[in-house]
């Protein structure tokens, strides 16, 4: 393998239902970061069927070239047909990095799609950035139970792949003025070669928020005592018109959902206010929430873990100071 034929950030832009996903834009946001150190041209890989729509929102969003595979075949994810479409188009035009969402479909594919080029991968990236010696792409992840951070590098392997899991990075505005080019790509695929059939696709009706899209979240952690307790969150939620998040150790003790869980193995979120209620703040929960813009801690120990990361730090009982939270809360808005 020559490195030096490698050239280009890619972006797979995950899509469902003719929908761009969330995490697709947000590492098209990181993309052009690393494409500008590198001096390349960021692509946005779309799989699908009937994408110009999806084409058009993706071009405006950070890319230099959307790179379309329009094909009946791909209209549903199935691992053997998106891992072929992608793995043919990468050693035809050979990118030198490939980012893909963590979400379940990119969990299942990144790895496929590593394997069969030969290359490595590292899993759940909080961080990327490039080495200035030699260009290697820098992808960090927590380990060992998330009590460090290691940062990895795929120096002797193209292309370098990184999952990053949604609400990481930031998507860039909307840019109307985008001189993105779209261009449609031909690949061979037929049906003998996808194994797995989808005859119907059934949606389970769930009613559950997206905390990663909540501007004021308040989490409860052990401390809440009770899941009793976290009425008294979702009073303060609901006074700030926020939502009700909660730490690995609450969803554990079946106080919340997990779907509402944030830190490492739950969300990532990056709220305007992330309001931290007995929760003490092992490094595992603080990659989930650190990013928020401003972070309020109400525990009772002062020297708790979370009141480094906090903008302000209340020691006390919620139960006591929740309640005041709230009559203030009323009074002003």
């Amino acid at each position: 393998m020559n490195i030096a034929d490698y050239k280009g950030v890619w972006v797979f832009a995950e899509q469902r239902d003719g929908k761009i996903q969330k995490v697709a834009l947000e590492l098209l946001g990181k993309g052009r970061d690393i494409a500008d150190k590198l001096g390349v041209e960021l692509t946005a890989l779309l799989l699908g069927e009937n994408t110009d729509s999806m084409a058009k929102d993706l071009a405006s969003h950070g890319a230099d070239k959307v790179l379309v595979v329009d094909n009946p075949l791909l209209k549903n994810y199935t691992t053997d047909g998106y891992t072929k479409v992608i793995c043919d188009l990468v050693r035809e035009r050979k990118p030198e990095i490939l980012f893909i969402g963590a979400s379940y479909i990119g969990r299942d594919l990144g790895p496929r799609v590593a394997a069969r080029l030969e290359t490595g991968l590292t899993a759940d990236c909080t961080a990327l950035d490039i080495d200035k010696e030699n260009n290697n792409l820098l992808m960090t992840r927590p380990a060992f139970g998330g009590n460090l951070m290691a940062t990895i590098v795929c120096g002797d392997h193209r292309p370098q792949m990184a999952t990053v899991r949604p609400g990481v990075f930031e998507k860039l505005p909307e840019d109307e003025d985008s001189k993105c080019k779209i261009e449609k790509a031909t690949v061979q695929l037929e049906e003998s070669h996808i194994r797995t059939k989808v005859e119907e696709v059934v949606k389970l009706a769930k009613e559950t928020v997206d905390i990663g899209e909540a501007q004021i979240i308040v989490s409860g952690g052990r401390g809440v005592g009770a899941g009793e307790n976290f009425k008294l969150l979702k009073e303060l939620a609901d006074a700030l018109g926020g939502e009700v998040g909660g730490s690995r150790a609450a969803v554990e003790s079946g106080w919340v959902d997990k779907a509402v869980q944030v830190g490492q193995t739950g969300k990532t979120v990056r709220p305007k206010v992330y309001i931290a209620c007995g929760i003490s703040g092992a490094i595992q929960h603080l990659a989930g929430m650190q990013d928020s813009d401003f972070i309020i801690a109400i525990n009772k120990d002062g020297d708790a873990p979370i009141m480094k990361v906090a903008d302000i730090g209340i020691v006390g009982d919620l139960n006591k100071v929740i309640p005041e939270m709230i009559a203030k809360a009323k009074e002003i808005i």
